[in-house]
């Protein structure tokens, strides 16, 4: 496909450096023509609204009401539990106790008022794992905990999935959930196994004690008296109960079920209930050759497909006054997407099931407070939120350009010329996309500016790098294109435009970094002259691409457009929203028409930036282009990591594992030297994530190697990156020769 969109590309790729200079561009030329207002889809009915503008909290993971008091009693990850006035105007937190291990459940006895017991689930790394995982109980009194009179109620093996949800039941049992303990795929095959404590809800009666053990098994329990079974389990097959919930007024409990490869589940948890894993993934085939439990398998109230959910948690039916319309409702959403979702649940069926609202939180509990409302716990911001209802919407959805051609964004949409004020810019280290060639361009509108290195939270620097903050209205696009001749740049075929569109939030700067950004896909038509906005599920296409290397001259490539709700999987608040318009990435020379300058300097030189630099480009820190042999093979790798990982795989990113690929961040600093996975083995020898020299026994590798389930990176991608591969096992391979532990991967800046 011989045009002049490929010759473009030629262009790009062949500039030298004999014209750099100091600004690619003499001016600044505002863009007055977007058309990318609003949303295309209504908005949802509901939107958040900070509860406690004053008390934030560190990794909240948890918290419950404490009976008879007016007093919410919140636990923090790291394992601090703290006690705040149940009254919006609460200004403080009074330290209930630090646990000093990870925390990840909280419940108090229905008779706290009288006898202070609180219950505490937590996962302890530095103890064996055959009981890293353990509840205990403790004595609240005046307030406070003394952590020696701990009273071990039960302890089990800790693994990749840990559950950690605790409540008492309306009989007053205390109920715990568990996980199946295993990285991927179920590995240990405990799901179907009810001869082990993983894979299950606990009910324990803790106001008895017998056989030696701080509790009773309550007569009911389905396994009691069935030869090898764990009397202490009420139901099985769960992969990750993540937030289950009794119904105060039903008794029904519910729960919430992380999925694996494709969908997310609500169940009504039943006594002796089979919920299938790892034979099914809610209604679907999982592995259903494994050995199975005789008992029927439990099918999803509903379920979610990852084109919307990611990492569910489950909610709670709702009886509160505010919102009448919600009133039994059974209120859930998504930790990755931030959506919120109900229904109500009526002869056995789900109805008015829909979506509540779209935010930006990461959701990692409700709490369902003493007058029936309930609140909303952002593990990313450390806030509590409430739903309240959405004001009207800014601009109708039949406003929303519905053809590429016309946001506004391009003079000749067939030709790819941006409109005036449309900048083009590239990256350092690009991400991978299936072999795509990509072509960039930021539309800011009229003369807003950029703040330089100005998001900060929630990690804040020099543990991570600084954000820049940009005005209302930015659009970042990116065009992908893919040849369908390997090896022939004449062959390109663009397939779609992904943009992300900037909306200031009410009230910003809201003090803690929170931004809306939406994604949008435009899929290109056959004539390569306009692409059509693609509905917010989502979609995928095959084609083939000619390869002499390839079985029979050819190969059929499979592309993923992603839906509205996968693009916040990546543009989160840990990675600053925008992945790659940072100073990291952009300190580089780029090709302004025929002009090669640095993108900062030239940003600085046409005042893009709200305040002027001091100092030029060479002063400030960058990765490099990890595809470049030419540079260090240590800078290249940690650059492909930052590039490729790191929006995940970071503080508060969304990735499971606890270790970080920033770029800034030293190997010693980034816990991934010798640290043990935990997210499973994959039947590796002793692995860790990285082994100095061993690349076959370091995750990180091993991961990137494989073909589908399990493979890193895993989203956005069919396709293995052959040479990052290569590039990772060498680094790897070459890491004794010299102490990396203190460096970074960055390219520190100096003065001119």
């Amino acid at each position: 496909m011989k045009n002049a969109y490929a010759s473009l590309l030629v262009v790009v790729l062949l500039a030298g450096p004999l014209c750099a200079q100091q600004s690619g561009l003499q001016a600044r030329v505002e863009w007055t023509k977007s058309r990318v207002v609003g949303s295309p889809e209504p908005p949802p009915p509901y939107a958040l609204k900070i509860a406690y503008p004053n008390v934030r909290f560190e990794n909240p993971i948890a918290g419950v009401p404490v009976p008879g008091a007016r007093q919410l009693m919140i636990v923090e990850y790291s394992g601090k539990i703290w006690l705040i006035d149940e009254a919006r105007q609460a200004k403080s937190k009074r330290l209930v106790v630090d646990m000093g291990t990870n925390t990840v459940g909280l419940a108090l006895h229905p008779g706290f008022a009288g006898n202070g017991r609180m219950f505490v689930m937590t996962i302890d790394d530095s103890r064996a794992e055959e009981v890293g995982s353990r509840v205990s109980e403790f004595t609240v009194q005046n307030d406070t905990v003394n952590k020696e009179n701990e009273r071990t109620i039960i302890e089990w093996k800790r693994g990749g999935h840990n559950g950690g949800c605790l409540g008492f039941g309306p009989e007053g049992y205390l109920y715990i959930s568990t996980g199946d303990g295993s990285g991927i795929a179920d590995e240990l095959h405990t799901g179907q196994d009810v001869t082990d404590l993983l894979g299950c809800i606990m009910r324990l009666d803790v106001d008895k004690t017998d056989g030696g053990v701080n509790y009773a098994i309550p007569p009911d329990n389905p396994f009691v008296g069935v030869k090898a079974a764990r009397p202490e389990i009420y139901s099985f097959g769960h992969r990750q109960i993540w937030k289950f919930s009794h119904d105060r007024r039903t008794g029904l409990m519910w729960g919430g079920e992380v999925g694996q490869d494709l969908w997310e589940m609500v169940y009504i948890i039943k006594n002796g209930g089979n919920y299938g894993w790892s034979l099914r993934e809610g209604n679907h085939p999982f592995r259903p050759e494994r050995e199975r439990h005789q008992s029927p398998i439990e099918k999803p109230i509903v379920e979610h497909n990852h084109n919307d959910f990611r990492s569910i948690t489950g909610g709670y039916v709702y009886y509160g006054q505010r919102l009448q319309s919600l009133r039994k409702h059974y209120i859930y959403g998504d930790f990755d997407t931030g959506k919120i979702w109900s229904f109500k649940y009526r002869n056995d069926k789900p109805q008015d099931w829909s979506e509540l609202a779209d935010t930006s939180i990461r959701l990692v509990s409700f709490i369902e407070q003493s007058d029936d409302e309930l609140l909303l716990v952002d593990y990313a911001s450390g806030m509590l939120h409430e739903l309240v209802k959405a004001p009207p919407p800014s601009a109708v959805a039949n406003d929303f350009p519905r053809r590429l051609s016309e946001t506004g964004l391009f003079k000749d949409t067939s030709m790819m010329l941006p409109e005036d004020g449309v900048l083009t810019y590239s990256v350092n280290s690009p991400l991978w996309s299936d072999n795509a060639v990509k072509f960039r361009y930021l539309a800011i509108p009229g003369n807003g500016t950029v703040d330089f290195d100005d998001v900060l939270y929630p990690e804040t620097p020099p543990a991570a790098p600084a954000g820049w903050r940009f005005p209302d209205g930015t659009v970042t696009v990116k065009t992908f294109a893919v040849e369908t001749e390997k090896g022939n740049p004449d062959s390109l075929r663009r397939l779609e435009t992904r943009i992300m569109h900037h909306k200031k939030m009410d009230g910003d700067d809201n003090g803690y970094g929170a931004q809306v950004w939406r994604g949008y896909t435009y899929v290109w038509n056959e004539a390569q002259t306009d692409a059509v906005l693609l509905g917010k599920e989502g979609g995928d296409i095959e084609f083939k691409v000619k390869d002499a290397t390839a079985d029979g001259g050819e190969y059929v490539q499979r592309w993923h457009f992603p839906s509205r709700a996968e693009c916040t999987l990546c543009h989160t608040m840990a990675s600053r929203y925008v992945l790659g318009i940072n100073t990291l990435q952009m300190n580089k020379d780029h090709d302004y028409n025929g002009v090669v300058a640095n993108q900062i300097d030239t940003f600085n030189h046409i005042g893009l930036f709200t305040e002027k630099l001091e100092m030029t480009a060479t002063s400030l820190p960058k990765i490099v282009d990890h595809r470049n042999d030419e540079e260090p093979t240590h800078l290249r790798a940690r650059s492909y990591l930052m590039s490729n990982c790191s929006h995940c795989h970071r503080r508060w990113g969304g990735g499971n594992a606890e270790f970080s690929l920033l770029a800034n961040k030293t190997l010693e600093d980034a816990a991934v030297i010798g640290v043990a996975p935990g997210q499973g083995s994959f039947q590796l020898k002793e692995p860790a994530l990285i082994v100095p020299g061993e690349p076959e026994r370091s995750l990180i590798y091993h991961r990137m190697t494989l073909e589908g389930l399990g493979r890193m990176p895993h989203v956005a991608s069919n396709i293995k990156d052959d040479p990052a591969v290569d590039l990772i096992r060498a680094w790897i391979q070459g890491l004794p020769d010299k102490d990396y532990l203190k460096e970074t991967g960055v390219v520190s800046g100096h003065s001119n």
